[in-house]
């Protein structure tokens, strides 16, 4: 495809979907808002309309955590890929020869039986035995970047990238020099999760994935050569008949996903920290308190704030027919604020009884594989954060990441003296 054509088809899908915007539409509504403004009063309008509000797009949206739930663990609905998100055909191709996009070719957009097989090779690695033999190793990791910060740092580049960088870099076999490759390539990644808008975006997306394609073939090639006790080394020794864009695709999911969810749930974290100072003296105090702090981060900012989900075929939800192929729009982030289930569900409550019934890690086969993983060191480096900074304040403004499915900070400068200090969001 030319890249005039190319261009012409993104500007004609900007246009139409902020058309759709200005009229009131819900889809065209999450897909059109400015990444830096807060989402939830958007979400709630939607609420007041129903549990399943038809879009002029030719899709549907809900706010419903039981629909949400529902759809996610029915095996008639399947996930979408950048394709369908963006309605402009993708082909990303290096010397003539498809490149293995570390998400979109993973087994989170793969339905049984390829999902089953592929994500049972990893699963090993993420039991809750295998996580807690690998705890101390992430309380280490957690208090020497603590120990690297001075007075006034930013939390996003400087302590919450840097621990579940190290952390998956460690489980993948990654060597220290290569690591902070993965901050780059999972905010490349990140922003194009909700669909890729124009042709310098999907220019972006072609180099970093071809990037990321090299490096992993040259790790995959001296894991052959000298295995370690590794995630690579594992799938590369122990499963020969896996083809590499499988191989690829299944090693990049992981650094994706064990990067950018945790992040975000760290830098979301200090954010209802410092919205909510009453808490960070018990968050300080009590790993207890910590993980009900954690859960109640994910229920009410989380970093996953919707997904989208195709019917296999005709069929019923909640009273309405769908037809076969009609998109439905799962607003997880609103479906964790739904009255039904959560009381006060706006209040920001660590204590509360029920929190873990929100839908940020997923639900049914696609419910997040590092879910665990990510729950232990968005604890640890909350509550060792705070403890070892107990006046950490804001010392400047808050830049939010540019994509509107993936929610937290880009930039968040602290300082650590300081009780009280305004927090301002551009």
């Amino acid at each position: 495809m030319s890249t005039l054509k190319t261009a012409a088809q993104f500007f004609a899908l900007r246009t139409l979907v902020r058309g759709y915007a200005l009229m009131g539409d819900p889809y065209a509504g999450v897909m059109a808002s400015p990444a830096h403004r807060d989402p939830y009063a958007m979400y709630e309008k939607v609420r007041a309309k129903g549990d399943m509000v038809r879009s002029r797009m030719g899709a549907y949206v809900t706010p419903s955590r039981e629909i949400c739930d529902s759809v996610l663990r029915d095996n008639r609905f399947v996930t979408a890929t950048f394709d369908e998100a963006s309605m402009v055909p993708i082909t990303l191709v290096k010397d003539g020869e498809k490149i293995v996009n570390p998400v979109q070719d993973s087994f989170l957009m793969k339905n049984p039986p390829d999902h089953t097989r592929l994500r049972k090779l990893v699963q090993p690695f993420f039991t809750p035995r295998a996580l807690k033999d690998r705890t101390a190793s992430i309380q280490k990791i957690v208090t020497d970047h603590l120990d690297r910060l001075g007075d006034r740092f930013d939390v996003v580049s400087e302590f919450a990238s840097q621990v579940p960088i190290q952390v998956i870099a460690d489980l993948l076999g990654v060597p220290d020099e290569n690591k902070d490759l993965f901050a780059r390539w999972g905010s490349s990644l990140a922003e194009t999760l909700d669909g890729v808008w124009s042709h310098q975006q999907l220019k972006d997306l072609h180099a970093t994935i071809i990037e990321y394609n090299d490096f992993i073939d040259v790790l995959i090639d001296e894991r052959r050569r000298n295995p370690q006790d590794d995630i690579v080394s594992h799938l590369v020794q122990e499963h020969h008949d896996l083809s590499r864009e499988d191989l690829v695709a299944t090693t990049g999911l992981l650094l994706f996903a064990g990067f950018e969810t945790t992040v975000n749930l760290i830098s979301n974290g200090v954010l209802k920290a410092f919205e909510n100072p009453h808490t960070i003296a018990p968050l300080s105090q009590s790993p207890e308190y910590a993980e009900g702090f954690v859960e109640e981060v994910l229920r009410l900012d989380p970093p996953v704030q919707y997904t989208i989900r195709w019917p296999k075929e005709r069929l019923e939800l909640a009273g309405v027919s769908l037809p076969k192929g009609m998109p439905v729009m799962l607003m997880l982030a609103a479906a964790n604020r739904d009255p039904r289930v959560f009381d006060n569900p706006l209040v920001f409550d660590p204590t509360r009884s029920n929190a873990r019934e929100h839908l940020a890690f997923s639900a049914g086969i696609h419910y997040c594989i590092g879910a665990g993983l990510s729950r232990i060191e968005g604890t640890l480096a909350l509550h060792e954060l705070f403890k070892r900074f107990p006046n950490l304040a804001a010392d400047g403004p808050v830049t939010r990441r540019k994509s509107k499915l993936i929610r937290g900070a880009l930039r968040l400068p602290v300082r650590a003296g300081e009780t009280e200090r305004s927090l301002a969001v551009n």
